[in-house]
């Protein structure tokens, strides 16, 4: 397994990026290479303990912004460390890059540089919804505003292989996300999805309306980019005012004070229940090699967390499984007589 942590990328490089690589070392045994401005890498290891030889560093002159065009400052920076840890990607199937730079950076340096998986139409970030003891896998959730039916079937192929795997759930099941429970509800794009989820051999439940997302017995959650994306930054935002409102409301008076005294320990495991930081990275799926988005604002535990991901993803094998569940369906099709439009 070889694991390369973009160390420039994100509002917290490369201070927190650094550090959440040290604890995942200590704390996990593992060894991986930090990619980006030796200098700067250096001078924030210098105050840290960890194991001689477990980790590495690859030099990187350059970095790229959250506001550059993403596809141009690929092309153009070379010697960035996105760009270099993604060449250095190309020679080791086993390799997985973490991030928490610019996602659009991620998404177009991994199809540049490493290719889709051969018959996925368009890859897809799928971000893990925790929701007490259970996680929800979204996607996509924000690589592609604009999809049709058949790229959503393949998202709930890709989410269905990574529970299986990572995840660890033997039978997946699958919804998509729609306006209403019924077959015939919603766009054109999801009724057509409807129709190809059910004729499928995944274990498709049915369609999920926004209010039950986070009730759902789904394991996956298809949606396209745009409308995914939408569903996590307000998931983001409604669980942050309503914590927020909470500590407000108990500080108020001297009886909460006391009461949230009380059940101090109480809130913070509700707290972390919904924390994203607890999941630190998201996969991009269909991608010829693996990449774990992190959190642009990720401190040094969500960074640690992310590492973990890549573990995970390393160990349960996902980009063969991919490959494999993909060449099981093209059989199918072949053998029923179905074409594949690549």
């Amino acid at each position: 397994m070889h694991i390369y942590v973009d160390a420039m990328g994100g509002d917290n490089a490369p201070e927190a990026i650094v550090k959440g690589s040290v604890d995942a070392v200590n704390e996990w045994g593992l060894s991986l290479t930090l990619v980006g401005k030796g200098s700067a890498i250096q001078n924030v290891l210098t105050s840290l303990s960890y194991p001689e030889d477990a980790i590495q560093i690859l030099e990187a002159d350059e970095v790229i912004g959250f506001d550059e065009e993403p596809v141009r400052a690929v092309r153009r920076k070379d010697n960035s460390s996105l760009v270099i840890a993604l060449e250095a990607m190309k020679a080791q199937d086993d390799a997985v890059l973490v991030s928490a730079g610019s996602t659009g950076a991620l998404l177009a340096g991994g199809l540049l540089k490493l290719g889709r998986i051969k018959g996925i139409k368009r890859p897809a970030l799928a971000t893990p919804i925790p929701r007490g003891d259970h996680v929800t896998l979204l996607l996509d959730s924000g690589a592609n505003a604009d999809c049709k039916a058949e790229y959503l079937l393949q998202f709930a192929l890709l989410g269905t292989v990574y529970c299986k795997n990572v995840m660890h759930i033997e039978n997946p099941k699958v919804g998509l996300i729609n306006i209403g429970t019924e077959a015939e509800k919603g766009s054109t794009m999801a009724k057509e999805a409807y129709a190809l989820l059910s004729q499928s051999n995944l274990n498709f439940i049915g369609n999920v309306e926004a209010r039950d997302i986070l009730t759902t017995e789904s394991d996956v959650l298809v949606t396209d980019g745009f409308t995914g994306n939408i569903i996590l930054k307000f998931l983001e935002g409604v669980s942050s005012y309503l914590l927020r409102g909470l500590k407000d409301a108990i500080t108020q008076s001297t009886k909460g004070k006391i009461g949230g005294a009380l059940i101090r320990g109480n809130l913070r495991s509700f707290k972390k229940q919904f924390s994203a930081d607890e999941v630190g990275g998201a996969p991009f799926l269909g991608i010829r090699g693996g990449l774990i988005k992190a959190h642009g604002s990720s401190d040094a535990y969500a960074m640690k967390n992310a590492i973990r991901q890549a573990t995970l993803y390393a160990d349960g094998q996902v980009l063969e499984k991919i490959t494999a569940a993909l060449s099981e369906e093209n059989h199918v099709k072949k053998n029923t007589g179905e074409n594949e439009n690549e």
